[in-house]
């Protein structure tokens, strides 16, 4: 009974081994199964949109709340620039939602097509309704990827802006050597279309202008719309990946089904000349009994 022990424990480390062995297969084939590519796409899309869409809101709120306290002090003066700017955090709640769907579509497409080019030659079949929609997901993409680059050169419009009001009110600490007082250094808003002309007071110099600089209001809103407009270019890159991605894995598709088609044509004609060599062979058997 004691000679046996050793067999058994030796047995045991053996099918320990095995054991360990198939985990680690099966951990590996399921990596080689991920489609890094859409992965990290996804990953600098969701990255981008988030940014756009959290600093775009907070920074178009500020923005209002900017206007409201020292350059338009009657309502009527910036209810226009209200509701736009309610319309746009609806548009960037949309964006939001939309591209968070999108983007786990895409990803799923992704696991989709790497499975497809991944088991060429087994029983996995790619399908003409599954071309079609790989083909619809590189026009919509390419689409949603011009709208993205419209979307980042609107986006750099608020930071030029800003940047011009910051440049300003670093003037006031060190004026021009031809002005008298900073008095003369001033900040117009009404010519840049965001509130009528003959809204009061409609624009800041001097003392007003540098206690509106040392404001929170325009501090983080000029330095969260930097981020929304680099959020905006990390979309347009995440997207331009995609349409990488998605072109690529369509060529893969069209060429499977090409090699699945071939090999079916060929398949069929061995399978017809084997059936012509046995009906041949019965006929040469029954004619010699005959």
């Amino acid at each position: 009974m004691d000679g046996m022990k050793p067999e058994t424990t030796a047995e045991e480390n053996q099918d320990e081994r095995e054991e360990n062995k198939g985990c680690f297969e099966c951990c590996i084939k399921c990596l080689g199964g991920v489609p890094y590519a859409s992965l990290v796409a996804t990953i600098l899309c969701f990255s981008g949109v988030a940014l756009f869409c959290g600093c775009g809101h907070v920074a178009l709120t500020g923005t209002v709340t900017m206007v409201e306290n020292h350059f338009s002090r009657i309502t009527s003066d910036h209810a226009n620039l209200t509701d736009v700017v309610q319309i746009l955090q609806y548009i960037i709640y949309g964006i939001a939602c939309f591209f968070f769907l999108y983007g786990i579509i895409l990803l799923a497409e992704g696991f989709y097509t790497t499975s497809a080019v991944k088991e060429m030659h087994s029983e996995f079949k790619t399908t003409v309704c599954g071309r079609c929609i790989s083909a619809m997901f590189v026009f919509l993409t390419h689409i949603l990827g011009l709208g993205w680059l419209g979307i980042f050169g609107f986006s750099a419009v608020p930071v030029f802006l800003f940047y011009n009001m910051w440049t300003t009110c670093g003037a006031l600490k060190s004026p021009i050597a031809n002005l008298t007082s900073v008095d003369n250094i001033c900040v117009d808003v009404r010519q840049y279309g965001i509130i009528p002309w003959n809204a009061t007071p409609g624009k800041a110099c001097g003392s007003t202008l540098s206690d509106i600089c040392n404001t929170s209001e325009f501090y983080l809103s000029y330095h969260l719309y930097i981020v929304a407009c680099a959020g905006a270019g990390a979309t347009v890159i995440a997207l331009i990946h995609y349409l990488m991605i998605l072109a690529a894995n369509w060529a893969y598709l069209k060429g499977l089904c090409q090699q699945t088609h071939a090999y079916q044509d060929i398949k069929t004609r061995d399978d017809q000349e084997l059936q012509d060599v046995q009906s041949r062979s019965k006929e040469g058997l029954n004619s010699s009994y005959s």
